[in-house]
């Protein structure tokens, strides 16, 4: 068996075992905003951070890294009664800074006439992400949501109106309203909304064991809540509703509360 990515791991066996049992396969960029997709046998049990981990009936489990983070994530899995440690170092990033301009002075610094809303719109994105469903569209090769220009990437440092602002962790993809947007993954609707504050038309596809993606400022959403969508259909729109100066979709992807580049868990280009 292969095992990939050892050149960023740390490995240490509690006793004179082959890591092959342990890791079947690995992939992934161990970077800020990188998702790792490791496979383990069946019957390990795996822990992250001295967290018990769920994983699939296959051995599959899930691991991110933050905008920020630079400490390494330690894994242990124990199978058949012996433990196997890897410590997974993070390398770090050079983000760029967007300089935005024209945006409505209400949404840059809200009116406190909307705080209830905003309020209200955060909770229901935390509950659409708070999940732990079996399904498995999270190993599906991911496919762009949407066709055009990247107008905007994960990390970069804002500046709105210019008032610096909290980092973007989307993907932008600018295109004209009314462009389609699909299912980049198999999944179930967790969030469609039309009129979120910031956001405007929202929608949240749940892909299984805490992995989401979220679609934002759309035109048109065409989805509803508890629906089941396989790879390619149709979502929605994109469009430039919520906070947004023109149209284009902001593409992002969490895993848990962890939020990741969308860019790292693709490779082709969406034009």
């Amino acid at each position: 068996m292969k095992i990939t990515l050892l050149f960023f791991l740390t490995l240490t066996l509690l006793k004179p075992v082959f890591a092959q049992d342990y890791f079947l396969s690995l992939k992934g960029k161990p970077t800020q905003g990188g998702l790792i997709i490791a496979q383990t046998n069946k019957t390990a049990a795996v822990k992250i951070n001295g967290s018990n981990t769920n994983t699939t009936k296959d051995g599959y489990f899930m691991f991110g890294f933050g905008r920020f983070d630079e400490k390494p994530i330690n894994l242990a899995i124990t199978y058949q009664n012996v433990t196997f440690k890897a410590t997974i170092d993070v390398t770090t990033r050079d983000f760029p800074t967007e300089i935005i301009n024209g945006l409505p002075t209400n949404k840059v610094t809200p009116p406190t006439s909307v705080y209830t809303q905003i309020k209200a719109d955060n909770v229901k994105v935390a509950k659409a992400r708070s999940f732990m469903d079996l399904r498995r569209g999270f190993l599906e090769t991911f496919m762009w949501p949407s066709h055009g220009r990247v107008s905007g990437v994960y990390g970069s440092r804002r500046v709105l109106n210019g008032k610096p602002k909290r980092p973007h962790y989307g993907m932008d993809i600018a295109n004209k309203t009314g462009t389609e947007v699909v299912a980049p993954a198999s999944g179930i609707i967790r969030l469609a909304e039309t009129g979120m504050y910031y956001t405007g038309g929202t929608v949240i596809i749940d892909h299984g064991y805490g992995l989401t993606t979220t679609f934002m400022h759309l035109s048109q959403v065409n989805v509803q809540v508890g629906l089941q969508v396989k790879q390619g259909e149709k979502i929605g729109e994109i469009g430039m509703t919520g906070r947004a100066t023109g149209p284009h979709l902001d593409w992002r992807v969490n895993l848990g509360k962890t939020r990741l580049d969308p860019q790292l868990i693709i490779s082709e280009s969406p034009n």
